[in-house]
């Protein structure tokens, strides 16, 4: 599955709403970082446990993804083009050579929601993510 992948600066749950409003947008799925699996490598702090860890929405058809970023994002840069795939091997190439020259934000590797997971920016400067779901 090709989509977009939308990263905000902890006010996910604000756009989520306005885009409600101003694009009929309907909100398919909603996890917040407090809903994940304690792991001693990724504590959340309380007052961070209410931001979006991954969300969903519809509108006219189309989804689109999106979650409040770890780190800031420069307005502008917080888009990604997302691939989700049953296929890890697919996955696996894609990644392996969109990173060449590229910036891996977040290597491709196994977490709790999917087989591998990771996102880079690419040599041209285009944000990916990529998912190999279970």
């Amino acid at each position: 599955m090709l989509g977009h992948y939308l990263m905000f600066n902890g006010n996910c749950t604000g756009a989520l709403e306005f885009y409600k409003e101003a694009l009929a947008a309907k909100v398919i799925e909603v996890q917040r970082y407090g809903d994940m699996p304690s792991s001693p490598d990724f504590n959340v702090p309380d007052d961070k446990k209410n931001l979006i860890l991954h969300a969903r929405f519809s509108i006219d058809g189309g989804e689109v993804m999106c979650a409040d970023a770890h780190e800031r994002h420069i307005p502008g840069s917080n888009m990604y083009v997302s691939i989700t795939s049953t296929d890890e091997a697919y996955v696996q190439k894609a990644w392996d050579l969109l990173k060449k020259g590229g910036e891996v934000y977040m290597e491709l590797a196994p977490s709790f929601f999917a087989l591998a997971h990771g996102s880079l920016r690419d040599k041209f400067g285009v944000n990916w993510m990529f998912t190999a779901m279970k």
